[in-house]
């Protein structure tokens, strides 16, 4: 069992300050297969295309998914979880891409 609770963290869910700094804001790829482009109302609200046309997150300007709700690091929950894009889907709780989240946020890794 994994000491990293999701419910609780958020970092992942969080465009890296790093590349935040080098204006790097497309985070998270919506692939074409997600589950989330089947849903328009979802689409409207939670989808932006880069000029390339790939579908990504909408981010909040704090640099948060727009479907995070809560507090990074106290209390948090996915709008979309069971919709959520396969990057997302590919973080797991305590992996080394997790700790480095964490740590990015100033949270213990």
């Amino acid at each position: 069992m994994s000491r990293y609770d999701c419910v609780q963290c958020g970092a992942c869910c969080c465009n890296l300050p790093a590349n935040r700094a080098e204006g790097f804001t497309d985070y998270i790829e919506v692939d074409a297969r997600a589950p989330l482009l089947r849903r328009p109302e979802l689409v409207r609200r939670l989808v932006v295309y880069n000029e390339d046309g790939a579908a990504h997150l909408r981010l909040h300007p704090d640099g948060r998914c727009l479907a995070l709700r809560g507090r990074v690091g106290q209390r948090v929950r996915c709008t979309i979880y069971s919709d959520r894009p396969q990057a997302c889907r590919k973080v797991e709780a305590g992996s080394a891409l997790c700790r480095r989240y964490r740590s990015a946020h100033g949270l213990r890794a």
